[in-house]
């Protein structure tokens, strides 16, 4: 397989167009190593990403009492030696290949052509390079590579709503094209919640702005507690918030839309503040691909009749399009 066709298959690069890759692949060196060779020491200098493309890579942390850890095992489309492509900053582990291995390498200098040149395809990459560090966390309980304190700088600054953490319109503007073709492609459902909350301005301006903060966090503390981490919650404008459901079809959706519009209704954050609103309610609008649209225009707009709907009704409720 030419360098080309493997990429495609790599994660990061999975919402990539042949082409886009074609402009990655340029930027990339490849480099053979043998078995139990150092790549980089913890506390060296480094400027360079690599990819593996075959063999293992491990890395490893040395404890106070000078035992080296391994912590994390890297194979065939993994990546490693992130941070030092954005922070001039030394190396937070040893890395070292298990087996012969075959790596793509990346210099500083080239990914930043990359984000200067083609800042579509650098978002795409950054983002999933976010999802595979934050599953990295979740399975050793540490911070396996300095990707973790730039990325969640970047993913604040760049795609995410600072108030409550959910992902920004910008993100999800790129992410709903990437997510639906990825459905069309692999024949698999995607829905969408479109979500306002009830009288939100007025609650705004009868409790404050702070009670208001306070609401949309609890709000997406639900939004939260239902959904899964496959998910995408974005908060799409002041009180708007936009869900994205991978592999879910028309009738789950819907169930998991009711539960949250149910719990939201049950938050007592508005109770004894002597106001004109004792609790907080949502409108939600659904749409299913391919149930009830067969391309992302109408996946959109029916998403959004349907939310229209549910206000129309009366709020507090889910409505469906047709």
């Amino acid at each position: 397989m030419d360098e080309t066709g493997f990429l495609q298959n790599v994660y990061i690069f999975s919402t990539l167009t042949a082409e886009e890759i074609e402009k990655v692949v340029s930027c990339l060196n490849t480099v053979s190593v043998e078995k139990g060779e150092i790549l980089f020491r913890e506390g060296d200098e480094g400027n360079e990403l690599f990819i593996v493309k075959s063999g293992t890579v491990s890395t490893s942390i040395k404890l106070p009492d000078g035992e080296e850890k391994e912590l994390v095992e890297f194979g065939s489309g993994d990546f490693f030696g992130e941070m030092s492509i954005f922070e001039d900053a030394p190396r937070s582990a040893t890395c070292y290949t298990k087996s012969k291995s075959t790596l793509f390498r990346l210099h500083r200098d080239d990914f930043f052509h990359i984000i200067n040149t083609f800042p579509d395809i650098a978002i795409k990459i950054m983002y999933h390079m976010l999802n595979v560090t934050a599953r990295r966390l979740r399975s050793t309980g540490e911070f396996l590579s300095d990707m973790v304190r730039w990325g969640e700088d970047a993913r604040k600054r760049a795609i995410t709503d600072e108030l409550t953490g959910c992902y920004n319109r910008r993100f999800l503007d790129d992410a709903f094209n990437d997510y639906f073709e990825s459905a069309r492609s692999s024949k698999t459902p995607l829905s969408v919640i479109m979500v306002d909350l009830d009288h939100f301005r007025e609650i705004n301006e009868a409790y404050g702005h702070e009670t208001g903060d306070q609401l949309l966090l609890e709000v997406v503390a639900v939004f939260k507690r239902n959904l899964r981490e496959r998910d995408i919650i974005a908060r799409y404008g002041g009180d708007e918030f936009t869900v994205l459901m991978p592999d879910t079809d028309h009738e789950v959706c819907k169930t998991i839309a009711g539960t949250i519009c149910r719990e939201v209704s049950e938050l007592t954050v508005l109770e004894g503040r002597n106001g004109p609103f004792s609790k907080v309610t949502t409108s939600q609008g659904i749409a299913s691909f391919p149930e009830t649209a067969d391309d992302l225009k109408t996946l959109r707009e029916g998403a959004d009749q349907a939310l229209y709907l549910a206000k129309e009704q009366g709020r507090n409720r889910v409505c469906s399009s047709q």
